[in-house]
């Protein structure tokens, strides 16, 4: 439970369901290790029962992979539940095992991103994949947060097509519609003046989220537009990494590096913006993508997995190749050099997101699913 969209959609379901008198939730997650932050603390004061099993962590480790499947097993059996909804790679392959093995009614399993990729080891790929079909064979249905995710998982022999679904994943709107009103005092903040054209991006310094290629096309940018300004939001392993790489481009004095902030904030981060960029590598379905048409920002993004389902290039944003720096900071400059389309697009792009990705959408379709599924199974009265 770190501060991510995977995360954030998991928390954000258990939430919604315990409004309804008609389920009970218990969320077992592993520990919020490393720099990126934790919602266990915001899990706890939204009264959501939360269990927390030590050994269960990204990294591959068959001692404590071993050790976490049991203890799945163990509360899976003590709770009994009807339905196991299971989030994340590790995680799922671990939970949907278990649950199977416990004889759950209901077991599904919802694809935030796929853990084999165009970027990864080989050998790795396919130890994930096999893991994956394995897994597939264990739960009742799998929920994609993008159609993208679907043709992958399919492509690559995952599971039948009819064992998807999609689901958009679903966010709290308010924050970000609301959010102009807190402009000017993070600019403020942050040292950015009236004048200044901030690019941001959120997420994690980690690998793959593409920081390098921003901060690489931050040159070009900067002579096309002197007045730019770069906004970074997020914590991670990469952070003196990054530093360094700015200092010998030269572009370090442009660039904030704003660390970890608290999820609340994110809106404020975002208004604080001209243009957000999203330049990872490997995302199921970016919420900042959404988050940033929801601000009324616009949005260059590298055209990877589920992107193109909220920007639409020319119409809702600007879409350009992975890992093309040159396009990158084209795209961004363009968007700097023609605010009116630049507007248009944005408002274009929230008009089409506010409905489409509203948490309460997501916990109602979820929630019909969950029915669905206990009705074939004749479990419904659970």
């Amino acid at each position: 439970m770190i501060l991510g969209g995977a995360q954030e959609n998991t928390l954000l379901t258990c939430e919604g369901l315990l409004q309804s008198p008609d389920w009970d939730v218990t969320l077992v997650t592993g520990p919020a290790l490393g720099p990126e932050g934790e919602l266990i603390r915001r899990a706890a004061k939204a009264g959501v029962p939360t269990i927390i099993v030590p050994e269960l962590r990204r990294p591959i480790h068959p001692w404590r992979d071993a050790a976490s499947f049991a203890k799945l097993l163990s509360i899976i059996r003590s709770i009994a539940p009807a339905v196991v909804h299971t989030h994340s790679s590790k995680a799922g392959i671990l939970g949907r095992m278990a649950a199977k093995a416990a004889r759950v009614p209901v077991i599904l399993h919802t694809i935030h991103g796929l853990p084999f990729h165009p970027y990864g080891n080989p050998a790795a790929n396919a130890m994930y994949i096999l893991a994956e079909r394995l897994a597939a064979g264990c739960c009742d249905r799998i929920v994609s947060v993008a159609d993208a995710m679907t043709r992958q998982a399919v492509a690559a022999g995952v599971a039948a097509p009819e064992k998807f679904v999609t689901i958009y994943s679903g966010m709290e709107m308010d924050g970000f519609l609301n959010a102009d009103r807190l402009r000017e005092s993070t600019r403020r903040e942050f040292g950015f003046t009236d004048d200044d054209v901030v690019i941001g991006k959120v997420a994690r310094l980690f690998r793959l989220k593409g920081y390098e290629y921003v901060i690489e096309a931050a040159p070009r940018i900067v002579r096309l537009c002197p007045k730019a300004r770069f906004l970074f939001v997020g914590d991670g392993i990469l952070r003196d990494e990054l530093r360094r790489q700015a200092q010998r481009l030269g572009v370090a004095d442009r660039m904030v590096f704003a660390g970890l902030v608290d999820a609340a904030r994110i809106p404020a981060m975002v208004s604080a913006m001209d243009v957000v960029v999203h330049a990872s590598l490997r995302e199921g379905l970016a919420r900042v993508l959404v988050q940033a048409l929801l601000c009324a920002k616009p949005v260059v993004s590298y055209d990877v997995d589920g992107a193109s389902e909220v920007i639409v290039d020319g119409v809702t944003g600007r879409l350009v190749a992975p890992k093309s720096v040159e396009e990158l900071a084209d795209a961004v400059v363009d968007l700097i050099h023609r605010p009116d389309k630049a507007a248009e697009m944005a408002q274009e792009g929230r008009r089409r997101v506010r409905d489409r990705f509203r948490a309460e959408t997501m916990v109602r379709q979820l929630e019909g699913l969950y029915r669905e599924l206990l009705a074939e199974k004749g479990a419904l009265s659970r």
